[in-house]
């Protein structure tokens, strides 16, 4: 009940006039940065940070939290119109978003997607009101183990679901982990796979190598066609979702907030592993196997809707811990710093009506958010009705200027066409891209945290299974695994 009461005060706070005018700059913001492919929403909160210096506390995060949520759904919107994901947690919208734009559902896709934001944000947003405490005492007790665990899983389960076989999955999973490699070694500070070159010594950024991927990769791979078919403008469809849409989506909706927030909630990688889990989740449970891969709406509502309570999530070890878990959240805190205000436990004694108000303008946030992209829906999938070269071209330039935008290094433009290149040869021998980007995204989180299970343990590989959370998940990795091997072994019916 004072969690309640509290969340009352809040809404108080954020319906006045001048909080409700940031909350509707911050998700108008927020969607059109996130459109544009390598902007992700850290980037442009960090842009945005010098520009609420005059602010009151209260109004800038309120700005922040629209920023958050705006640019999580632009991002999914270029990831399914043009298979150009705007930030690492809206990938996995390309794997049957952009299938469904190609055949003329595009408006549905993000139709979808934008009411899966609305649902997993809103149920997300309760979850954290009711959970905070909770979710917190978990988050403190899961280790190093339990972590590597969590990203073995992610391994397994997405060589294992995505694509013609298995092996292809792990080779594209070995490429993006051997891109992931590239930089310092974290713990021992030397070089590895920069050739020399200073440049790399940072490593490659994600969003560089998920936009050379999927957006130049697939540039290239159109240019490589289109003298054998002649180019035609891709139909945009009816704008709305039907019922057999509707019966479809509702349970991915559904599910896909209780995977997303409580991977948000803990340092396990932010919205990628749960997005990816959901898809997972959802291919698995549908009645509709044959559309996998040629535009299954339920790929595209789950894990959206897993993305959105996983960004509500983070703000639950965000503000009771002070602990960041996505690079958003790390920026977020940092403009706290700046205010100086420090996010922990007694966060929500000494600012209740900045953190109740920052809380209940997520939920203003989420409506807004709905209420501007619903409309918008078949005016972006309009998009898809430009002739392909001048399509493509215009993507290329976008995400250049992305990658360009990530460091503001010549080097990035040059990454990015290698990794397009990369991206055009996975296509050509049939490997899934999503692997790799997972690889590239989870690599390095998985091996920090292997070596310091390792060093835990004193070097002992028992280590990395001696809590109850560990056990379980690895067993889940081994169903996983033995799985087909059991389903051939079954008597078949009929």
């Amino acid at each position: 009940m004072n969690a309640l009461n509290s969340l009352m005060d809040g809404f108080g706070t954020a319906l006045t006039p001048l909080n409700l005018l940031w909350a509707a700059v911050g998700v108008l913001l927020g969607t059109a940065i996130g459109v544009l492919p390598g902007i992700g929403p850290a980037m442009a909160v960090a842009l945005l940070l010098p520009v609420t210096y005059g602010l009151d506390p209260i109004g800038a995060f309120i700005m922040f939290a629209g920023i958050y949520y705006g640019a999580m759904f632009g991002g999914s919107t270029t990831s399914i119109l043009l298979n150009t994901p705007g930030e690492s947690a809206a990938v996995v919208a390309a794997m049957e978003g952009n299938p469904m734009a190609k055949s003329g559902r595009g408006a549905q896709a993000l139709a979808a997607a934008a009411v899966g934001h609305f649902a997993g944000g809103m149920v997300g947003t309760i979850l954290l009101v009711a959970l905070a405490p909770t979710v917190a005492d978990l988050a403190v007790d899961i280790g190093a183990p339990d972590y590597f665990a969590i990203m073995v899983l992610a391994f397994i389960a997405v060589t294992s679901v995505l694509g013609s076989s298995r092996i292809r999955g792990m080779a594209s999973l070995l490429i993006g982990l051997t891109i992931g490699l590239v930089g310092l070694d974290q713990m021992t500070g030397q070089q590895r796979l920069t050739f020399g070159s200073l440049q790399l010594a940072d490593g490659i950024d994600v969003v560089i190598v998920a936009v050379g991927l999927f957006a130049i990769g697939e540039a290239l791979w159109v240019a490589a066609h289109l003298r054998r078919r002649p180019p035609e403008p891709i139909p945009v469809g009816r704008p709305w979702l039907g019922r057999a849409d509707l019966r479809r989506t509702w349970k991915s909706w559904a599910r896909g907030p209780f995977i997303g927030f409580p991977f948000g909630a803990i340092p396990a990688g932010g919205a990628e592993i749960p997005t990816f889990l959901s898809y997972v989740t959802e291919k698995r449970l549908s009645k509709h196997k044959d559309e996998w891969g040629k535009g299954a709406i339920e790929g595209v509502a789950g894990p959206e809707s897993a993305a959105s309570a996983s960004a509500a999530g983070t703000l639950v070890s965000m503000l009771t811990l002070g602990l960041p878990t996505t690079a958003v959240a790390a920026v977020m805190l940092a403009a706290f710093q700046q205010y100086g205000i420090q996010p922990g436990p007694l966060l929500f004694e000494r600012e209740p009506d900045l953190v109740w108000g920052l809380i209940a303008s997520l939920f203003v946030g989420m409506v807004l958010l709905l209420a501007l992209n619903l409309p918008l829906a078949p005016v972006w999938a309009k998009l898809l009705r430009i002739p392909r070269p001048y399509l493509y071209a215009g993507i290329m330039f976008f995400a250049a200027v992305g990658a360009y935008a990530v460091g503001g290094e010549v080097i990035d433009l040059v990454i990015l066409l290698i990794i397009g290149l990369i991206g055009f040869g996975m296509r050509r021998y049939g490997l899934p891209v999503l692997p790799a980007v997972i690889g590239v995204i989870l690599g390095p989180a998985a091996e920090q945290q292997l070596r310091r299970a390792l060093q835990i343990s004193d070097g002992s590989v028992a280590g990395l299974v001696d809590t109850p959370f560990s056990v379980t998940v690895y067993a889940v990795v081994v169903l996983l695994l033995a799985w087909p091997l059991v389903r051939r072994a079954l008597p078949r019916k009929g």
